[in-house]
C-alpha cells in the first residue's frame, strides 16, 4: 500500500468524497509523477510530497462534487490542477488541459501515455491562439485554479463557452468586486470549501451566463 493511502482516502472522505482504491492509487501515481519530474523540471514550488497532497490533491478535490458534469477545460493547468484530478476520478468525463509551458504539458502528455488515460488530453498553446480555439471547440465547463483575476479569468474562458457552459473558478477570498462588475452578464452561485488540513480560504465560484 502507498504510504499515503489512507491519508489521501481520510481527507477525500471528510470532502464527502467517495473514491475507488482504483481512483485513490491514480491520484498516487500522478503524485509520484509529480515530485519525480519536479526534481529536474520543478513543475511546482511545492516539494514535499505531504504538503502536496494537500495543496494540490486534496485542494483538487474540493471542487469534485461541486462540478457541473460534461466536457471539461482547465486554463492555465500547469502540473495538472485541478484537471488532471479530475479526470483520474471521472473516467466518464472527457478532460483538455491548457497550459502555454511546454515542460508541464510534456510531464503531463508523459503521464497520460504511461497510465493509457483515455478521457485526458494536454496541449500547449496559449489561450489567445485562434486556431486553438477553433480545433478545440466548445465546452460545458471550463475551471482554472492558475489565474489571479476573475476578469482576466472570464475573458480566456469566452472563446470556449455556448450559451449554457460554466466557469468554475477556484479562488482563495471571494473577489467581491469582480464578482460585481460581472453580475449583469453572469449569475455566480459561491460555494465555501474546506480543504482538510488546510488552514486557508478556499471558494469555488459558479458563473453562467444570463
Amino acid at each position: 500500500m502507498h504510504p499515503f493511502f489512507q491519508d489521501l482516502q481520510q481527507g477525500s472522505q471528510k470532502l464527502g468524497l467517495t473514491l475507488s482504491d482504483e481512483a485513490l492509487n491514480l491520484l498516487l501515481k500522478y503524485q509520484d509523477a509529480l515530485v519525480l519530474w519536479n526534481k529536474a523540471y520543478n513543475l511546482t514550488a511545492i516539494r514535499d510530497p505531504k504538503e502536496m497532497l494537500v495543496k494540490h490533491l486534496l485542494d483538487s478535490l474540493s471542487i469534485l462534487k461541486d462540478l457541473p458534469e460534461g466536457r471539461l477545460l482547465d486554463i492555465g493547468t500547469g502540473g495538472g490542477m485541478p484537471g488532471m484530478i479530475i479526470a483520474l476520478c471521472q473516467p466518464e468525463r472527457q478532460c483538455v488541459l491548457l497550459d502555454s509551458n511546454g515542460k508541464k504539458i510534456r510531464f503531463l502528455k508523459q503521464f497520460i501515455a504511461d497510465l493509457k488515460l483515455k478521457n485526458v488530453v494536454a496541449v500547449q498553446t496559449r489561450v489567445e491562439n485562434v486556431d486553438s480555439i477553433n480545433e478545440l471547440g466548445k465546452f460545458d465547463v471550463i475551471t482554472s485554479r492558475a489565474f489571479a483575476s476573475l476578469t482576466d479569468f472570464i475573458a480566456a474562458s469566452r472563446p470556449f463557452m455556448h450559451e449554457n457552459s460554466i466557469i468554475a473558478s477556484m479562488k482563495g477570498l471571494i473577489p467581491e468586486e469582480e464578482v460585481e462588475q460581472h453580475k449583469n452578464e453572469f449569475s455566480c452561485e459561491i460555494i465555501a470549501l474546506t480543504v482538510p488540513r488546510l488552514d486557508e480560504q478556499r471558494h469555488l465560484l459558479l458563473l453562467k451566463q444570463i
